[in-house]
């Protein structure tokens, strides 16, 4: 997403809780975090879909700014520890755990607030060099880790940290320690958090080495050596080999992802001189576009192929994978449709044009349930409006359920009853403020709260 020079990846598979971060070249690019924070969860079944749509109404009714934090305030004496929060900088993540929100900027510099007291516990920058590029929860022991890159490097490699949540609760974040200090993953390395498989996957460019672990206590389970491995796409239970295509076919190799046992060796016919745009696995179908020609959906397991016309569908700058429900997302020029794995578009939302011409799924939450899909989207009734409005639409259905915009989020007249016209003119300049460009979204589905933090550094809490 942000940052999209010197990416390894331009056209992100996402899903559940599956986050990959790419060393650069030089220099402390932003993260680019093409992962929603989906959790694995039994979906609603058909019959009850239209119960739980007037549910979920109800549940985003009168949402309000209810409070504000600044990740640059106060800055005194925080600065001279801490260089990077002399300018302000985008929120480019949010990430809630319990009871604390995490924010980080694209400058590399991360805080947490304490949503009980709504101040600022600590920054999770232990050394004034650092800058934090991705953060990732691990449920499995309660912790947070930081992937980030220093100064006293030239940026160039990635260094990942586990932190206790507790130890930030105690503004003690230096109390974590180092992961994967055997791993040199400098550009093209990578490291990948995978929530649902439970691994994690690290790419050692300089030798050619891919190394998956366990995410529970980080022990390495094997590693895959081959040179001519180009890219490795995770989907649940199984990994996906891309090798160096032939003229004619690409090879493919599928692996038990507990313990890399080749389930499936096969190739795969392409057109000759025509580009791969992409290659996707999602359980036993496999997704292949090449430059201007159809979209093929094969079966791995019986070989039988499907194919969508290219005029129908496009390729996409990213996908959302959702697992639970069979189905896919795509972005493409500011606006997403669903699809399922027959090649049927089975969605197109209303009202719902994406606000970043970038495909930015920072601005984007998907429900557990993966129902609901939260995105930031411009202002259908302004053209020019600088404010826009985070939409909540259904995935189902497309239709969109609620809207926080400048009109719903401040209060009607006789809700402003008793209260100076000072004050609600702050109060809209505020909301219209906190709507203008929104770079960061996060849904807290258990105390039903969104986060948005904007290009000045700014998160805001919105609830009823």
């Amino acid at each position: 997403m942000d940052g999209s020079r010197n990416r390894r990846i331009t056209t992100s598979s996402v899903y559940g809780g599956r986050r990959r971060v790419v060393a650069t070249k030089k220099g402390p690019l932003l993260v680019n975090n093409t992962v929603t924070k989906l959790q694995r969860r039994e979906i609603t079944s058909n019959p009850h879909r239209s119960a739980a749509i007037t549910k979920s109404h109800h549940r985003f009714l009168n949402f309000r700014l209810t409070e504000r934090y600044d990740i640059h305030e106060p800055v005194g004496q925080c600065s001279l520890v801490l260089p990077l929060l002399m300018r302000r900088a985008s929120v480019i993540e949010i990430v809630v755990v319990h009871d604390i929100v995490f924010a980080l900027a694209s400058s590399g510099v991360c805080a947490a607030f304490s949503r009980g007291t709504n101040r600022l516990i600590c920054f999770l920058n232990i050394y004034p060099d650092e800058v934090i590029r991705s953060l990732f929860y691990n449920k499995n022991n309660d912790s947070l880790i930081t992937v980030s890159v220093y100064a006293s490097d030239n940026f160039s490699s990635l260094k990942c940290r586990s932190i206790r949540i507790e130890y930030i609760q105690r503004g003690k974040p230096d109390e974590g320690f180092p992961l994967f200090e055997t791993e040199s993953l400098k550009w093209p390395g990578f490291v990948e958090f995978d929530d649902v498989n439970e691994k994690v996957l690290t790419h050692s460019a300089q030798d050619s080495i891919y190394k998956v672990f366990d995410l529970k206590n980080y022990t390495l389970l094997y590693s895959i050596a081959d040179r001519e491995v180009e890219e490795i796409k995770i989907s649940p239970g199984i990994m996906l080999l891309i090798f160096s295509r032939a003229q004619s076919h690409v090879p493919l190799k599928i692996l038990s992802i507990e313990d890399g046992t080749v389930l499936k060796d096969f190739n795969h016919l392409l057109h000759r001189n025509k580009k791969v745009d992409f290659i996707e696995q999602f359980n036993e179908k496999l997704l292949v576009k090449q430059d201007n020609e159809n979209l093929q959906i094969l079966d791995v397991r019986n070989s039988e192929v499907r194919e969508v016309g290219s005029t129908e569908f496009m390729t996409p700058s990213a996908f959302i994978f959702l697992y639970e429900n069979q189905l896919f997302l795509t972005f493409r020029s500011q606006t997403v449709s669903v699809w399922n794995f027959r090649g049927e578009l089975v969605t197109s939302f209303e009202d719902h044009v994406l606000s970043h011409p970038d495909c930015n799924t920072n601005n984007i939450y998907i429900t557990s349930d993966q129902d609901l899909i939260v995105s930031f989207c411009k202002a259908n009734h302004l053209a020019n409006a600088r404010a826009g409005s985070i939409n909540i639409s259904n995935i189902w259905t497309g239709k969109c359920i609620a809207k926080i915009n400048t009109s719903s989020a401040i209060p009607s007249k006789d809700e402003e009853e008793g209260s100076s016209s000072n004050t609600s003119q702050d109060e809209m300049r505020m909301v219209e403020e906190a709507l203008e460009d929104i770079t960061a979204l996060y849904f807290d589905e258990e105390h039903n709260e969104i986060y948005t933090g904007n290009s000045n550094g700014l998160v805001h809490v919105w609830s009823n």
